[in-house]
């Protein structure tokens, strides 16, 4: 896997949003897994591009606010922001669900380890004690015979 920062994940949004303007795209769709737990994750699809909007709703006022700089250089740079930090969570829960995964599968292989050594250890001892019990009916039998010769 690759560098996991927020500039990896600047690059793939620049990327991304450059193909979207090209009209290369006509929806971005980010898959990804979602951490919930460390045995549990979700794949989700999320549409980053183009965003949904949300039209003004009869009876709301529409306030015209003054600020600088211009409402088209903020909105870019804002929604420019948006598909960077979008991708970097994705990215990052992604990176969480494999870890919580990793941990899982681990713990059941410790846990299978542990049986299998004891069920291996229960053999071995078996096998030992039948090979002491055989020894000891040998050493008896020959005690025997020279008692009875």
């Amino acid at each position: 896997m690759g560098e996991l920062s927020y500039q990896s994940a600047k690059a793939v949004s620049e990327d991304v949003i450059s193909l979207f303007l090209d009209g290369e795209l006509d929806e971005v769709f980010i898959v990804s897994t979602h951490f919930k737990s460390a045995i549990s994750q979700d794949v989700v699809t999320d549409r980053l591009l183009p965003l949904a909007s949300k039209e003004p709703g009869k009876g709301e006022n529409i306030v015209e606010y003054i600020f600088e700089p211009s409402p088209k250089e903020l909105l870019n740079n804002l929604l420019e922001n948006h598909i960077v930090i979008q991708i970097l969570r994705a990215m990052l829960d992604s990176v969480a669900s494999e870890h919580g995964a990793r941990m899982t599968a681990m713990g059941a292989a410790t846990n299978n380890a542990t049986d299998m050594i004891k069920r291996l250890t229960l053999i071995y001892n078996r096998a030992r004690q039948a090979t002491i019990t055989t020894e000891l009916v040998e050493i008896v039998s020959g005690a025997e015979a020279l008692k009875g010769a």
